[in-house]
């Protein structure tokens, strides 16, 4: 009898994704409201996440672990891809600058770390929340992103780009055939439905701190421009 785990998940985490949408960050983000600081730190914060996901898949998948060598698509890596923007925004030094990942990005990849050591079965939770969302909707992304932050040629948006998939919609069908391949029974697949919820709070905790630092921003420009403005009417006036 199947699970159709990847119906579960999708439907078992509606919720957490419909809250995720709304937070400040994302809801700015898909009104083009974007600065490179902020989107930066945003690269930093994924930057730690991706790579404890695909350093412990990667070696739970060469041990030959069933359920996690069903999710170890090599085309969804984004380690690499990461790795381009970050020398694109802080230059070849930019490993001085992970230091700087926010407190829920630490938090978040120790979570995966800790579930790759204790129930790796779990990583699915991960996976699917941050892969398949990145698949879906990284060109809608990318396009804001390039517009609001004036990039040209791609540049700095690597994180969006798979380039080793060359249909969405034919490797989401082979995504969720394998996943529902899985032979798990109905207690995991709940264990993995929650975490995956988890996971999506963990990234909600990230986008609430690029949230406040995106305001600072924002306040620091909307202060700047009425600062122009009040000097200017005062010259006005004399």
């Amino acid at each position: 009898m199947s699970i159709a785990l990847a119906e579960q998940l999708r439907e078992g985490t509606k919720k957490s994704h419909t809250m995720a949408e709304n937070t400040g960050f994302v809801s700015c983000f898909l009104k083009g409201v974007v600065d490179k600081a902020t989107y930066r730190n945003l690269l930093v914060d994924l930057y730690l996440v991706y790579s404890a996901m695909e350093d412990e898949i990667e070696k739970l998948s060469k041990s030959g672990h069933p359920v996690v060598q069903a999710i170890a698509f090599p085309e969804l890596n984004r380690v690499d891809s990461l790795e381009k923007d970050l020398n694109f925004y802080f230059g070849s030094n930019w490993l001085g600058f992970l230091e700087k990942a926010s407190t829920p990005a630490q938090d978040y990849a120790k979570r995966i770390r800790f579930v790759a050591q204790n129930s790796p079965e779990l990583l699915i939770g991960h996976h699917y929340t941050r892969y398949i969302g990145d698949l879906s909707g990284g060109q809608i992304l990318k396009n804001i992103a390039q517009k609001a932050m004036s990039l040209r040629d791609g540049n700095g948006l690597n994180f969006y780009e798979f380039n080793l998939i060359d249909d969405e919609r034919d490797f989401k069908i082979k995504y969720t055939e394998s996943l529902n391949s899985l032979s798990l029974d109905q207690k995991v697949v709940d264990r993995i439905v929650e975490e995956a919820n988890a996971a999506f709070k963990y990234n909600m905790d990230m986008f609430k701190e690029l949230e406040g630092n995106l305001i600072a921003a924002i306040g620091k420009v909307l202060f700047g421009f009425l600062t122009r403005k009040s000097r200017k009417g005062s010259t006005e006036g004399e």
